[in-house]
Formats: C-alpha cells, sequence, structure tokens
C-alpha cells in the first residue's frame, strides 16, 4: 500500500556518493533502488560541489529515471556565488541550497551545542581550521537586508527556474530571504528541514512563510535522529496543510537506512500514527515534488 503512494515520486534531499563524507550507498545504487519502488528520481545533495554532471550521468544510464543536480552555497563554491549558480544552471542543476554547515547561523547553534563525538563534516572543518585553512562563516545578511551578492544569486535563480532551498539559515535570514526572492518573481521556494534544530521554525512560522509562497520540506531524518517527534511533525503539517509540504530523507550517511526505506517508513508513519489520507501523502510525495523539478508536474 505504501509503495503505490510513492509511484512517480521524487526525494529532493539525499546524500549520495561519491562525495567527500562517506555515504551509504553511490548515485548508481539510489537510482536502482528507487526504479524498483516506482519512484521517479531524486535530489543529489552534496555539501561541497554542484552534483549536476552526477545527475547527468546517472540518467544516461537509467532511462526514464530523474536524478537532479544541485548545488550547496558554501565555501567549496565560493560561497554566495552568483558564477557558481549560473554555471550550475547551464549544467543542469535545478535545485540552489543556501549554505549549509558553513551559515552563520549553523555555526553559532553548534557552538552552542556541540555533540560530545563530532559529526564528520565538523571533523573536516576543524582540520582545515588546524591547517591554517580558515573557513569563513557565511551570512546572507548585511545588517536586516539582503547582500549585494545574494540578490545577484537571486536573479540567476530567477532566469533559469531554479529551486531556492533555504539550507542552515537562520529565521531572520528565511523570512528576508523568502520575501526579497518573492518581490524579485522567483516562483519556487523550499523551506529546508523548518523543524531542524538550527532553524527550529513554529508551525506558526511554517505557515506564515507558506502564505509568503514558501514550500515546507519535512525530511524523516529529523523525527528519525529524535531532532523532532513524530508527532510535532504531523501537527505541523497539518497546521500549515500537505498543500504546501513535501516529503524527503535527508538521507545518505553511513549508520542510517537506506533512503527508500526511509521514505516508505515516513509514508507509514503518515498514514498509520498520523491519520493522513492517501491522496494528502501522495499530494507530497509526488504532485508537489513534481510540481518543482518537471517542466508540466504531476496533474491533480
Amino acid at each position: 500500500m505504501y509503495e503505490e503512494l510513492l509511484k512517480d515520486a521524487y526525494d529532493l534531499h539525499v546524500h549520495t556518493g561519491p562525495d567527500v563524507l562517506p555515504r551509504k550507498l553511490d548515485d548508481f545504487e539510489m537510482a536502482e533502488r528507487l526504479q524498483r519502488i516506482g519512484m521517479k528520481g531524486y535530489g543529489i545533495k552534496s555539501h561541497y560541489f554542484c552534483t549536476a554532471e552526477r545527475a547527468s550521468l546517472v540518467n544516461k544510464n537509467f532511462p526514464g529515471f530523474h536524478a537532479i543536480g544541485a548545488i550547496c552555497l558554501n565555501n567549496t563554491v565560493g560561497g554566495l556565488n552568483p558564477i557558481a549558480v549560473e554555471m550550475a544552471a547551464r549544467d543542469g542543476a535545478k535545485i540552489v541550497w543556501m549554505p549549509t554547515f558553513d551559515s552563520a547561523n549553523e555555526q553559532e547553534h553548534f557552538a552552542k551545542s556541540s555533540p560530545a563525538k563530532l559529526p564528520h563534516w565538523a571533523k573536516l572543518r576543524q582540520k582545515l581550521e588546524e591547517q591554517g585553512k580558515h573557513l569563513p562563516t557565511i551570512s546572507i545578511l548585511h545588517g536586516n537586508q539582503l547582500k549585494k551578492e545574494m540578490y545577484d544569486c537571486l536573479e540567476v535563480i530567477k532566469e533559469h527556474d531554479l529551486i531556492l532551498a533555504t539550507g542552515h539559515l537562520g529565521k531572520k535570514e528565511i523570512y528576508e530571504l523568502v520575501k526579497e526572492a518573492g518581490k524579485l518573481g522567483v516562483k519556487k521556494i523550499v523551506i529546508t528541514h523548518p523543524n531542524f534544530p538550527s532553524i527550529n521554525l513554529s508551525k506558526e512560522e511554517q505557515k506564515e512563510l507558506a502564505d509568503m509562497g514558501a514550500v515546507m520540506e519535512h525530511c524523516f531524518t529529523t523525527p528519525y535522529s529524535n531532532k523532532a517527534t513524530w508527532e510535532s511533525v504531523f501537527e505541523e503539517i497539518r497546521y500549515v496543510g500537505p498543500e504546501h509540504c513535501i516529503l524527503s530523507t535527508d538521507l545518505g550517511q553511513q549508520k542510517n537506512v537506506y533512503p527508500d526505506e526511509g521514505i516508505l517508513e515516513f509514508v507509514r508513519q503518515l498514514i498509520d500514527n498520523g491519520g493522513f489520507t492517501k491522496e494528502e501523502v501522495k499530494r507530497m510525495t509526488t504532485i508537489n515534488t513534481s510540481l518543482l523539478v518537471e517542466e508540466q508536474g504531476v496533474k491533480i
């Protein structure tokens, strides 16, 4: 029953390999696993490099499949670099994530709540800093306004009709970005895991952002890793409305379940424990995601 709700669906947030960080599976294995359950494609996320060329190779080797390239505006691509966004778009990328590990917001949060065991990304960043390879934190704001280079990135995103995803930005940055992107005519705005600890948007704030034209991306790993409860996820989706939400996994880490297993469990939780209808889940897995990455989308 759950697999039928994933027919032609997309998972727009997956950490496959090859990558700088260790991953559970590579792009080809990911495509094989998703095709077996009838899914149509996935977004390849690297915190460090553009993945458009990887997506092209996947799609060449798996006819009918739709891997989606992306770029994340961390230090490795020059931060808020409109030329990097331009080249990514010309190479076929569809998603532009704002800074994640290198964002000022994420670094401030991590400094306040650093775990006893450092995650791989933090170990790498620490090692580079010890070698004298400084990694500045990145904010999209100068005072209360977007930086010029952020506006330049938004112009490229608008021109190529890319998906603007908020990454690990803080609340103030997210609100200003969504407001200004809307003014400029950016049509596809996704709030990346709004209930992630360093972001922590309330259901009311999520609803405000949805009313401003943004889509909430709820990721499986957030409740799976106890960063949020399943009950809070159900409540947030219900409050904002499934028509304004998509489901992703944010999986690919070595010690976690496979992404296809994660998305199936996400669907099961929503149906069995969340009280959502099949139509509501299908809206979030297939219809809303296809409207973001396909020319015509899936008709309702």
